[in-house]
């Protein structure tokens, strides 16, 4: 075992963003038609608002990330620009 490994800083830096979906990552999903989602993750201390547009599969499936923000105002202005839907739109997904 390393010194690096037995650091407790080591441990936090393995400890990246892209494991924050093994979190329980708080997602919303719109109401009409589920195409639209909005994740909210907790980086380094600060919430990241991300929306999503998801592809219907007939159309060959996947994510368009269309904008990440730090502030619920930011994320309505970026729904507003981006998507049919509102704040008020949002479900919480299942």
């Amino acid at each position: 075992m390393s010194v690096a490994e037995s650091s407790p800083l080591a441990w936090e830096i393995r400890i990246t963003a892209g494991q924050s979906y093994f979190r329980g990552v708080s997602e919303w999903v719109c109401g009409c038609c589920g195409r639209w989602r909005v994740s909210v993750e907790l980086i380094r201390g600060r919430h990241v608002y991300r929306l999503v547009h998801r592809y219907p599969r007939r159309f060959g499936g996947g994510d368009n990330v269309l904008g990440e923000v730090a502030t619920v105002a930011e994320l309505a202005a970026l729904l507003r620009r981006w998507s049919p839907v509102d704040l008020a739109d949002l479900r919480e997904a299942a």
